[in-house]
């Protein structure tokens, strides 16, 4: 139960890169519109893939948006968390600020971190005779985007990163928001960034049999996978009291965070284990099932996985379901793993923002199996006060966060 003490958390900045393109207004107009970001996979070698389609960033390299002193030390998935913590940086009013010190911290999810740079290595020292690259080691750490922003922004209070598959950013929101909670800390950039579209990581993808060859189609009857996504998604969390102190933007107020496990395989959902984060997200912000008005689903598309989560839903919200919104924006930026439920964070805020439930497209007709009203094809204009967003994760790891406005709570 939400303890009525505790400091309250709000989201003054947000940032983005993703497949719609660079910022946060691309993922927002890309998802409401209904434009999806996926397109013909470019790879840098030849591996013999069936799957010919993914959800990935066009045209971006580090050189072109950071200085190159920067730039020599990040796989792609840094440099798309740079750009994108830029941009919340700079929403949020902090541009200017100066080292953040020791009252703000960063907490970023990640799935495969440097897979790129591992890649790329392993493959010029066995072409080349051993040649290896003197930077492989900072680019391919974990944690290795939440040091460029630490360092960036001189951010000196605790950072780490959460490696928990697609749950990653959303856990590390959740755990960011704890940090304010607890007054460990009055800020903390957030979020999660990732990129596994390499040419041996994107096979190893396909041959898990989860990719789509065309369309994801989220609790669609005729599905059959996934699409494969980058991209990163970056916000500044601060106390609520911090941020009106020096007059910031409240975009959204995070109400509550719940995780779970299921415990079960590493491959299979459960449904128990996605109801259980659901619940403690809810019982964490203090709100009754009947209060969440929109839910972006984790929906990645594949049968199971959408059987699960819809399953879980009905069980929480029983015979509301059928009035509750719940999309999937996946067909629009791709499942980008542990940036996944960044970028979906960022849609669910923006849509409590204007009053719009984005769509899930490719819909074709509705699965028995899937008992959700999934906003099919069309965006739905609604007021909305209070939202959550769903990841559900490879070996049963599940996380949840809720967000309301934040001048309605």
């Amino acid at each position: 139960m939400r303890d009525s003490g505790r400091r309250r958390v709000v989201v003054t900045g947000a940032g983005a890169v993703s497949a719609p393109g660079i910022g946060a207004d691309a993922l927002w107009h890309a998802a409401r519109d209904g434009q999806s970001g996926v397109g013909p996979l470019v790879l840098t070698r030849e591996v013999n893939n069936k799957v010919k389609i993914a959800a990935q960033v066009r045209d971006f390299s580090a050189e072109r948006y950071l200085p190159k002193n920067v730039a020599i030390y990040c796989d792609i998935y840094s440099a798309f968390a740079i750009v994108a913590a830029d941009e919340a940086i700079h929403q949020a009013g902090l541009a200017s600020a100066g080292p953040l010190g020791s009252s703000a911290g960063v907490v970023l999810g990640v799935g495969a971190g440097g897979i790129n740079t591992i890649e790329t290595v392993h493959f010029t020292f066995l072409r080349d005779q051993g040649r290896i690259d003197p930077l492989a080691v900072p680019k391919v750490m974990p944690s290795s985007a939440t040091s460029h922003l630490c360092i960036r922004y001189g951010c000196t209070g605790p950072s780490f990163a959460v490696a928990s598959a697609c749950a990653s950013a959303t856990q590390a929101i959740g755990i960011g928001a704890n940090l304010i909670q607890q007054g460990m800390v009055d800020r903390v950039l957030v979020g999660g960034a990732d990129s596994t579209i390499a040419p041996v990581s994107f096979r190893s993808w396909e041959a898990l049999r989860v990719l789509t060859p065309d369309f994801c189609r989220p609790f669609s009857k005729g599905r059959n996978g996934m699409v494969l996504g980058e991209g990163a998604a970056i916000f500044v969390l601060e106390a609520l009291d911090v941020a009106r102190a020096r007059d910031a933007p409240l975009l959204a107020e995070v109400l509550g965070y719940g995780t779970s496990t299921d415990a079960v395989d590493m491959l299979r959902p459960d449904s128990r284990g996605a109801l259980a984060a659901m619940k403690n997200a809810l019982d964490d912000a203090g709100i009754a099932p009947d209060d969440v008005d929109y839910i972006n689903a984790h929906g990645t598309g594949t049968i199971l996985n959408d059987t699960v989560e819809a399953q879980a839903i009905r069980q929480l919200f029983g015979d509301r379901t059928d009035r509750l919104p719940v999309s999937s924006t996946k067909p629009i930026h791709g499942h980008a793993l542990g940036a996944a439920g960044a970028l979906e964070f960022l849609v669910t805020v923006r849509a409590l923002m204007d009053d719009i439930v984005p769509p899930t497209i490719n819909w074709i007709e509705s699965d028995a199996n899937c008992p959700v009203d999934p906003v099919a094809n069309q965006a739905r204009p609604l007021p909305l006060r209070t939202a959550m967003s769903n990841s559900f994760a490879f070996g049963g790891i599940n996380a949840v966060v809720i967000v309301g406005k934040p001048d309605a709570h």
